[in-house]
């Protein structure tokens, strides 16, 4: 981990990485690799490849940063879609679906912890999501933290998939005014 006391708001951030200073690099590894490393493993299931992931994911994500537009979301959401699709994408790889934790019973979900063990998101993380309607809470879950896609999500709770899309876009956006720097 790098030792910098830089901070940065968000827009500076994405203006540094636009430039490829590498304490802003050092700055996002420092801040997010905590939480895109629980979204990995979750997903694989083994230390290593997620390890493996997590590193090709901010090889992707300082390669990609000119094609990152701020309108379109926030960055964190933006590097959280790299390092789901490179966790998917390595699970079928390996000709498997992603890990995913049995959801038998849909009531039981509403009240797991989404934030995994100590090495992973903040609890501060934790509680935002948890302040979400159970019925976005899950589909939050289960997209961002075990890896199913929508369709995937759509099949499993028995819900058309225009409205898993439209709940997981509403969720997005009440999480968007809670992440604002």
């Amino acid at each position: 981990m790098a030792t910098s006391k830089v901070k940065y708001s968000e827009e500076e951030l994405v203006v540094a990485l636009k430039r490829n200073e590498r304490t802003a690099f050092e700055f996002l590894y420092d801040h997010y690799s905590g939480a895109l490393y629980n979204i990995i493993s979750k997903t694989l299931r083994d230390e290593e490849k997620a390890a493996d992931v997590l590193q090709e994911s901010f090889l992707k994500i300082w390669k990609n940063i000119a094609s990152y537009n701020p309108e379109k979301g926030r960055l964190f959401t933006w590097i959280i879609n790299i390092a789901r699709n490179g966790a998917i994408d390595a699970a079928r790889v390996e000709g498997r679906k992603p890990a995913m934790e049995d959801i038998g019973d849909k009531a039981a979900m509403n009240e797991r912890d989404v934030s995994g063990d100590s090495q992973t998101i903040s609890s501060e993380m934790k509680a935002i999501v948890d302040m979400l309607r159970p019925e976005r809470k899950i589909l939050i879950d289960m997209a961002y933290f075990q890896g199913y896609t929508h369709e995937e999500i759509s099949e499993e709770l028995s819900i058309p998939l225009g409205t898993v899309k439209s709940r997981i876009r509403t969720a997005l956006q009440e999480l968007k005014q809670y992440f604002s720097v």
